[in-house]
């Protein structure tokens, strides 16, 4: 298998999930720094962006709600 290529802010070293099942959230940091959390097209969702505006990571809201069907979210609009 081939190894992807590095450009820079498109492949991340080290992903960070984390899930709480009391609260049914889940947390993908892609970009271990300070952000802050802003509304999706989707109100299950949310991205995290930096300072400058770049997607770090995103949170999901209800996830055990979707068993047997994907969630498509864009994050583009989210910086």
């Amino acid at each position: 298998m081939r190894k992807p290529q590095k450009s820079e802010g498109s492949v991340h070293d080290l992903l960070k999930l984390w899930y709480d099942p009391e609260a049914d959230y889940l947390e993908v940091t892609l970009q271990d720094r300070a952000g802050t959390f802003r509304g999706t097209a989707l109100d299950q969702a949310m991205a995290k962006v930096d300072a400058e505006g770049h997607v770090i990571g995103f949170s999901i809201l209800k996830v055990s709600t979707l068993k047997g069907k994907p969630l498509e979210l864009s994050l583009a609009g989210a910086a």
